[in-house]
């Protein structure tokens, strides 16, 4: 059986959920780090050095890095479901998929953990209203690629929606005053619609 290593509260570990619901795999969730603990024993670490979370198992093949788990369970589960056949628009889902780890994690990091994993009195405000700033322009370059399509790579939701999904609930929810940006609301409200989505991402901020 499948089974992923990782508390359901990481935006990280919400990718794979996310996927195994999806395609209606069966697997087993295990609380690692956080409050859980766990990721800097040394069993953990034989699995994976970084120490963070999730990490996959599946029998004898272990794999570490939330987007690489994502890639490796669409193509080998959901190839031409998740996982586009045609190699133009499967890369075209890797690139926003590469995009959120380049362009989104660097934004949303100071707002997440200055907003949730901060204590009021040790913020730092003008860290995280830079970043607030910064957010209009990263998220209005998606609202605009969105203006003729429903999903990142096209018609069809894929892979390439999946590490963005927990990061846009994220910024709703955090950010209340927004710019305009009516695609990107219509894309969220499309992926609130998914029951996976809602199961897995669509839970209190921690």
């Amino acid at each position: 059986m499948l089974k992923v290593l990782g508390r359901r509260t990481s935006a990280n570990v919400m990718k794979p959920l996310w996927v195994f619901d999806e395609l209606g795999l069966e697997y087993e969730q295990v609380d690692i780090g956080g409050p859980f603990g766990g990721n800097d024993q040394p069993e953990y670490l034989a699995r994976n050095p970084m120490g963070l979370v999730p990490t996959l198992i599946e029998d004898d093949f272990v794999l570490w890095e939330s987007n690489s788990i994502t890639r490796y369970l669409c193509g080998k589960y959901g190839m031409g479901v998740l996982c586009p056949e045609d190699p133009r628009q499967r890369a075209e889902a890797e690139k926003w998929m590469d995009w959120k780890l380049t362009t989104v994690a660097p934004i949303m990091t100071p707002i997440f953990w200055g907003l949730v994993r901060t204590s009021p009195e040790q913020r730092d405000e003008q860290s995280i209203t830079a970043a607030i700033e910064k957010s209009y322009g990263v998220w209005g370059i998606l609202d605009q690629h969105l203006a003729d399509r429903p999903f990142v790579a096209g018609e069809r939701f894929t892979m390439g929606d999946i590490p963005l999904g927990p990061q846009i609930h994220r910024w709703m929810m955090l950010v209340e005053q927004r710019p305009p940006m009516p695609n990107l609301d219509a894309w969220y409200e499309r992926l609130k619609a998914r029951p996976a989505y809602e199961k897995n991402c669509m839970i209190p901020l921690q």
